[in-house]
């Protein structure tokens, strides 16, 4: 699929972006997380400067986002390998023409 654009506001202030029409409903999702998880950091900290806010949500999403990795790296007993190499020989079955290039 071709990508369309799509318009999201974030504290009031619209980007606009072109992306695949399957990752449109995250893309809101996350503006919507991004709008709300300012906001509540606004009443909580009394922030007011944008720029503070989307900080303070950056730093909260990456730092969840590198438990995660961290917990993943952690259990994972070669189930990412594993489940790379299914990846791989998925691929390899269902586009064999790609593949063999």
């Amino acid at each position: 699929m071709e990508d369309q654009p799509v318009t999201v506001n974030i504290l009031g202030r619209s980007y606009k972006l072109k992306i695949s029409p399957d990752d449109e409903a995250y893309l809101r999702q996350a503006a919507d997380n991004i709008n709300s998880q300012a906001k509540e950091y606004g009443r909580h900290f009394g922030y007011n400067d944008f720029q503070d806010l989307l900080t303070m949500v950056a730093l909260g999403q990456i730092t969840e986002l590198v438990k995660m990795k961290a917990s993943l790296n952690y259990k994972d007993d070669g189930l990412l390998e594993k489940l790379a190499n299914i990846d791989k020989m998925l691929d390899e079955y269902l586009h064999p023409t790609r593949n063999s290039l």
